[in-house]
């Protein structure tokens, strides 16, 4: 996810007249007009969706089909391959990926989901969904390393929508019973009735939260209906930017622009664990030999938890030092997390600094406060595993 933006006149997704509705705050968000909170407040959001269910509103990220004219999969999964180090080619049909579209340098470009779609007909389609103030350069990138038989589809007519929570599954089965059975990162097409109005969806198991959810693509002129549908519901609260991003803080997931950015590698981002076994064997994507020798040598520096001592709270920007007073790094991202209940964060370290229980000093307000190096996530995650 990113939160930067142009000088572009902000954009409104299709459950803007929706927010206003409910009273939310409107802030500017990746060049489009989003909702910050609602009447609840942020801490109260946050700790819903991590007891319960919560409603969001992404429908400003970017999503697109590639489609091979050959009905070979793998065709565009290699061409896929070619900008990011995730093994798409082993995908099975309603399967994703989380990877990263990386620069000549091992940079992160921006991070995105990749989907081999498992509807009868067309398991030979990609599904990418990549972040909102990326997705003009990004989509542009794919779209030239295509060969002349993979069509890009950039998918205007989608909303996406996230139910996320312990509760988000019951919820969901209410409408579409089948979602109960899917495992974590695996993903169904199937129709779901609102009120006598049949619609179809795309819907995924993964989240952005470190809860168990969904995230759900649906036709624009039909968002509004099922937004309201699982809203009526009483385990349901719509949820905001604030808590979207205090939640995925705890739950120790990057937010491009900040805690991956062109100047990150996916190594020294600790997301070694999106890297396909086999890519790491042969390489053949951006800044292979610079990420092939951070695996082998290890980084320079490495992104780690970070546990500021006391209430105050150590927001991106602020500077790391060590006991002794050197600057050794900054924190990428910082607030507080209220299912930990005090301050946290997330930032860069040399790599000497990076072990579990490091004590460091953070510059805050022209004082050195005391933290130390914890392991993400901070909040254990609740992704949802079959029972082999």
């Amino acid at each position: 996810m990113s939160d930067q933006q142009g000088d572009t006149p902000l954009k409104r997704t299709p459950l803007y007249d929706v927010h206003t509705r409910l009273d939310a705050k409107m802030v500017p968000f990746a060049g489009y007009e989003m909702p910050v909170q609602y009447p609840l407040g942020v801490l109260k959001e946050h700790l819903h969706v991590r007891s319960s269910a919560g409603l969001f509103d992404v429908s400003h990220m970017g999503q697109a089909f590639l489609i091979p004219a050959d009905g070979e999969f793998k065709t565009a999964a290699a061409a896929l391959e070619t900008l990011a180090p995730g093994n798409f080619a082993a995908l099975k049909p309603g399967r994703q990926r989380y990877s990263q579209l990386l620069n000549d340098e091992g940079g992160v470009l921006d991070d995105l989901m990749v989907t081999r779609l498992g509807m009868q007909g067309h398991e030979h389609w990609i599904y990418v969904v990549v972040n909102a103030a990326c997705k003009t350069r990004d989509f542009a990138l794919i779209k030239k390393s295509m060969p002349d038989n993979v069509e890009m589809k950039i998918l205007d007519d989608m909303a996406l929508i996230a139910l996320q929570g312990p509760k988000a599954v019951d919820v969901l089965a209410g409408f579409a019973p089948k979602v109960g059975d899917m495992a974590f990162m695996s993903s169904l097409d199937l129709p779901v009735s609102v009120e006598g109005s049949e619609m179809w969806m795309h819907v995924s198991r993964s989240g952005y939260t470190g809860e168990d959810g969904f995230e759900l693509a649906i036709k624009s002129k039909d968002v509004e209906q099922f937004w309201q549908a699982l809203q009526a519901h009483p385990d349901v609260e719509a949820i905001g930017l604030g808590a979207r991003d205090s939640l995925r803080l705890e739950a120790g997931l990057c937010l491009y622009g900040h805690d991956i950015d062109e100047t990150t590698t996916p190594v020294e981002a600790n997301l070694t664990w999106s890297i396909g076994k086999r890519r790491r064997e042969s390489g053949g994507f951006p800044g292979a030999d610079k990420i092939l020798a951070q695996l082998k040598e290890g980084p320079g520096k490495k992104l780690v938890g970070i546990r500021p001592g006391g209430r105050a709270p150590a927001r991106e920007g602020t500077k790391i030092f060590s006991v002794d007073g050197d600057e050794i790094g900054i924190v990428t991202s910082g607030g507080y997390g209220p299912s930990v209940g005090g301050p946290v964060a997330m930032g860069y370290v040399r790599a000497e600094h990076s072990a579990a229980g490091t004590v460091l000093e953070l510059e805050v307000r022209g004082k050195r406060l005391p933290a130390n190096v914890q392991p993400l996530p901070f909040v254990t995650h609740n992704f949802y595993r079959k029972k082999k």
